[in-house]
């Protein structure tokens, strides 16, 4: 009869429920089903809100790099012009910015000049990085053009600057005020270079969503920049903006080979590789340190399952000598020990899910009970705790649990079919 029992039969699944919800009088363990089944829920939550913070974090990090920043920029080494001088700039920069353009993925390519100025009003001075750029090309800058929140209309670009909500509020100032911008390297006189001062009105103020950019980034017309940074004719850079970031590398070949002989490039992944790198390890470790959360989670199943078979010896004794094969034994505990594991990794996912979905409000509650300063943005870069959820993410989590949740509640199970019935009736 042993043999023509078809494995996890109706019965197996009752006596296994059975045997769950059994009072401890009763010979059943519903304090430790209980406290095993609490562990892989919390194990599993914290499982896939770390890593959906994870994911939420590097998302956010990227998308504020490239919707602000080139996500590559051409440049010139440094060579002797036609008066024997050492100098960087690009005077073939129309050229230079077809050419680039004209590459199979490559969606613009924006002449720039940079430099690094002081920006003052009244008693207030702080130090911001200005990028002259033409009128048409701002528009290209998604976290500028489309930001998160911003002041004044950047349809006057042309009558002033656009400065970072950052540098605004440093220095006090809104759309329509008017700040002094300090160059070093201004007018040349016979006396040598004097500083350049030049007022210029705010049109627009923005926030990009990062800190570092909004602290610091200034935009200027190109025209007006070539003037004040005494770069006539000529600019520092070319900044390009690709189809697909992630295969920024693909196009190494052919920008060096627009960019002319003295050509360099510098990638977004160039500038914050390192950055990502360490986040990726970081990424790493946290899913060991969580994945070993979980097993220390499921083996409060096998502790579980020793004492259910322990008090459970007199009724496999009677199953067997019933007729119950050893693996019918086997699957009625497989089956317990399975289904504390699959009960806890659904409530797990479903607080883990609910976590990430309304991780805004939860967010701002532990602020307010800490009081305020939870989150640094100026040493994280971004504004706030963000969170992504993905199903890679979801499902590995998942497979982690259910995984581990089985292989643990083999052993004792395996314990409960190779009982001897004779032993476990002996002293009945």
């Amino acid at each position: 009869m042993a043999s023509r029992t078809p494995p996890f039969a109706r019965f197996e699944w009752m006596i296994a429920w059975r045997y769950l919800r059994a009072r401890r009088a009763d010979g059943g363990v519903s304090v430790m089903t209980w406290i095993s089944l609490l562990g892989i829920t919390l194990a599993v939550f914290a499982l896939i809100a770390t890593l959906s913070v994870r994911a939420g974090f590097r998302a956010e990090f990227v998308d504020t790099i490239l919707g602000s920043n080139a996500h590559v920029t051409v440049y010139n080494s440094v060579y002797l012009d036609e008066n024997g001088r050492q100098t960087n700039v690009i005077p073939d920069f129309i050229d230079v910015s077809d050419k680039l353009a004209a590459i199979d993925g490559v969606t613009r390519a924006a002449p720039l000049v940079r430099g690094q100025v002081m920006a003052n009003l009244r008693d207030e001075t702080t130090g911001v990085d200005v990028y002259g750029i033409s009128a048409a090309d701002i528009l290209g800058i998604p976290r500028v053009a489309n930001p998160e929140q911003h002041v004044g209309d950047l349809a006057r670009f042309g009558d002033g600057i656009a400065i970072g909500s950052g540098v605004a509020r440093t220095l006090g100032v809104t759309a329509g005020d008017t700040i002094k911008l300090i160059s070093p390297n201004g007018i040349k006189t016979a006396f040598g270079t004097s500083p350049r001062v030049n007022a210029y009105e705010v049109v627009y103020v923005f926030t990009a969503g990062r800190y570092d950019i909004d602290q610091t980034r200034v935009y200027m017309p190109f025209a007006e920049a070539q003037s004040y940074f005494n770069r006539e004719g000529v600019a520092d850079e070319i900044e390009v903006m690709v189809q697909e970031p992630e295969q920024v590398d693909d196009f190494a070949a052919q920008l060096l080979n627009a960019g002319g002989d003295h050509a360099l490039i510098w990638t977004w992944r160039d500038r914050s590789g390192g950055f990502l790198r360490a986040l990726k390890i970081e990424d790493n470790v946290m899913f060991i340190i969580m994945a070993i959360l979980v097993l220390i989670a499921a083996m409060n199943i096998i502790s579980g399952l020793i004492m259910l078979v322990k008090n459970k010896g007199r009724d496999i004794g009677i199953l067997r000598t019933m007729g119950l094969s050893e693996g019918s034994i086997l699957r009625i505990f497989f089956i317990c020990g399975a289904l504390v594991g699959v009960i806890g990794t659904a409530l797990g996912v479903i607080l883990g899910c609910l976590f990430a979905l309304y991780i805004d409000p939860i967010f701002s509650f532990v602020n307010y009970v800490a009081g305020g300063g939870v989150w640094d943005p100026s040493i994280r870069g971004i504004y706030n705790l963000p969170a992504r959820l993905e199903l890679g993410d979801v499902l590995s989590a998942v497979f982690l649990s259910l995984g581990l949740s089985f292989f643990v509640t083999i052993f004792p199970a395996r314990r409960a079919a190779r009982m001897n019935p004779v032993e476990a009736l002996r002293y009945e």
